[in-house]
């Protein structure tokens, strides 16, 4: 269970049993999904970008995505299925104070990514260009 005083949760993209999980973009797949809970509200066109609360990332070295508890605040049932998605595929969840979140995390491309449009979309989050939704599927492997 997530406390109210974190900051900033990271769902890291390794099992409970140390497990990847998979598929290898994960995470900008939960984070596109996601894309629509933002400050304000969710923008009328064809093209979308990852919200503020709820970006992929990586963790020492680990594909994550990092969620602010501003989205539970905003849409809780959003922040149910962000929380049941990882506890659903056994992932590990970290809880992370401003201090601590700013110096572990960064957004950049996972060098061991897969899907071919993985890194642009990553790198389209980076410079807050508006990135195509992809379906979301879970699979451990």
């Amino acid at each position: 269970m997530v406390t109210h005083t974190a900051k900033k949760v990271h769902i890291l993209g390794i099992t409970h049993n140390g497990r990847v999980f998979r598929p290898s973009d994960w995470a900008e797949r939960l984070a596109g999904v996601m894309s629509q809970f933002r400050p304000g509200s969710s923008r009328a066109s064809s093209h979308i970008s990852y919200s503020p609360w709820c970006v992929p990332g990586t963790l020492n070295g680990a594909k994550c995505v990092i969620v602010s508890p501003a989205l539970r605040e905003h849409n809780v049932m959003a922040w149910d299925f962000c929380m049941n998605f990882a506890h659903d595929n056994e992932l590990q969840v970290q809880e992370h104070t401003v201090a601590t979140a700013a110096n572990v995390v960064s957004l950049r491309p996972s060098t061991h990514t897969q899907h071919p449009h993985a890194q642009t979309t990553v790198r389209a989050a980076q410079q807050g260009t508006p990135v195509a939704a992809m379906p979301l599927r879970a699979v451990v492997g």
